[in-house]
């Protein structure tokens, strides 16, 4: 594990403005890392988005998506918040990726734009383009030959393009790396698939301030189990107002 910390800066900042009216960013003054897997849980808008771009931006990662070599412009998120943090390393790493679902198509056209002067280029992508494949395909091709050297990987709702089976596949490939001793992941999603992998944190960013849960407390976990052990009981409750 190389990232230790993170340092909210919030001198001559204000608060009530965007990024840092966030309740999480607002009332957090810092963030410990203590697994080599870290999860972001919480509702849309609760801040762990914004917070993994800050991280990606501070890394030297393209916000869009990307690493620190891949330089193409799209019109992504504001990274103020970027510009307000401090990671403590030990030791400092400057290999890695930042995943962002929502973008990836950019970031595949980015690389075939490369293709033109570099047809090698497909190599670290499973041999040809990420256009080529499916979505999930392009992101498993991505996870399997571009993540595996040693580097800090920050995967913004990779479940987005993945089906369950890819879920629990993407959670062995993380497995091996972590094993191998290479790679720290820090991941906001809300898959509750993703969140049991073992021994690793899970950060709350819907309380103020941000804190440890266990896995069987998050909402993604108990509204899941709830589901798929009462059925019936759950839509007849949210289609009730149908049946009146």
């Amino acid at each position: 594990m190389s990232l230790r910390s993170v340092t909210i800066i919030k001198d001559k900042v204000n608060d009530r403005s965007y990024p840092f009216s966030i309740p999480s960013i607002k009332g957090s003054n810092s963030i410990t890392f203590t697994s080599e897997v870290t999860f972001f849980v919480g509702e849309n808008g609760s801040g762990k988005s914004t917070l993994l771009e800050a991280i990606a931006y501070q890394c030297g990662f393209n916000t869009a998506g990307g690493g620190r070599n891949n330089m193409y412009e799209i019109k992504s998120s504001n990274s103020t918040l970027g510009e307000h943090i401090r990671l403590s390393w030990l030791p400092k790493i400057n290999q890695g990726f930042f995943l962002r679902a929502e973008s990836f198509f950019h970031f595949a056209s980015y690389l075939d734009q490369l293709s033109v002067d570099s047809p090698d280029i497909f190599r670290s992508y499973g041999g040809k383009s990420l256009h080529e494949q499916s979505h999930g395909e392009a992101f498993f091709s991505l996870f399997n030959n571009r993540f595996g050297q040693k580097g800090i990987y920050l995967l913004d709702e990779p479940e987005a393009a993945l089906s369950p089976a890819r879920q629990l596949a993407l959670l062995r490939i993380i497995r091996q790396l972590v094993k191998e001793g290479n790679s720290q992941f820090i991941i906001a999603t809300h898959s509750p698939i993703l969140l049991g992998y073992p021994e690793s944190k899970i950060l709350n960013f819907d309380t103020t301030p941000v804190s440890e849960i266990e896995y069987e407390d998050t909402d993604h976990y108990q509204i899941m189990k709830g589901f798929l052990n009462r059925r019936d009981l759950y839509l007849k409750e949210l289609f009730k107002e149908d049946t009146e």
